[in-house]
């Protein structure tokens, strides 16, 4: 089996015969903070009239950690599948595949808004179902996690992250594209792959030789 190929330029490929979807498929990295920042806004002000203050912020951080989980099961799962037909594969490329060909394509780094959109409108019918009168506050902390992987993610690819914590994450991204991608399917953060067993062993044995250091 030849080598895998990835790009390293800001480069792309064209995904869509029609140049109306092709248009939709690429998106600037900002875009989604400029859409859902005050969507979210607007939610947690929602979410204090109807409940309080400290309700809403409970259920604020409940939104953020119940994004990482998804964020988890959605890159390793959905992201991360191996279909063997070629309808399967072709979907798979669009999904995902594209990104890990052409990990520095700055165009398709955050999720265009012709998926994202309906995918909120969806978790907000669900959080409405399952968390009502909460779930302004559920649903405003989970679009906060999402905009911050969404930056996250376009950081790691393309940002210089000289703080200890943007290292770390960087290093964790790109080592998921370039040494093992089966690991490390935290973007914003790693606490699912602790969670999950899923922690490189380059981060585990970093880990241990900082615990070390300091005992």
């Amino acid at each position: 089996m030849g080598a895998k190929f990835v790009s390293n330029k800001d480069e792309t490929v064209r995904l869509f015969k029609n140049p109306v979807l092709e248009y939709f498929s690429h998106i600037h990295w900002w875009l989604p903070a400029v859409v859902y920042v005050p969507v979210l806004t607007a939610a947690a002000v929602l979410s204090i009239m109807a409940t309080s203050i400290l309700a809403t912020i409970g259920v604020f951080l409940g939104g953020i950690l119940l994004w990482t989980l998804t964020e988890y099961v959605i890159h390793r799962f959905a992201f991360h599948i191996h279909p063997t037909s070629d309808l399967g594969k072709k979907l798979h490329f669009l999904v995902h595949g594209v990104h890990h060909d052409y990990p520095r394509d700055s165009t398709r780094l955050v999720m265009p808004l012709l998926v994202s959109v309906p995918l909120a409108i969806l978790f907000f019918v669900l959080f409405r179902t399952v968390a009502a009168p909460y779930h302004m506050g559920l649903f405003s902390g989970f679009l906060f996690g999402y905009v911050a992987y969404d930056t996250i993610h376009y950081a790691t690819h393309h940002w210089n992250m000289n703080n200890k914590a943007g290292r770390f994450l960087k290093e964790y991204h790109m080592k998921h594209h370039y040494v093992d991608e089966q690991t490390a399917y935290g973007v914003s953060n790693p606490l699912w792959d602790y969670v999950f067993n899923t922690v490189p062993e380059w981060a585990r044995q970093r880990a241990r030789r900082q615990k070390k250091i300091t005992t």
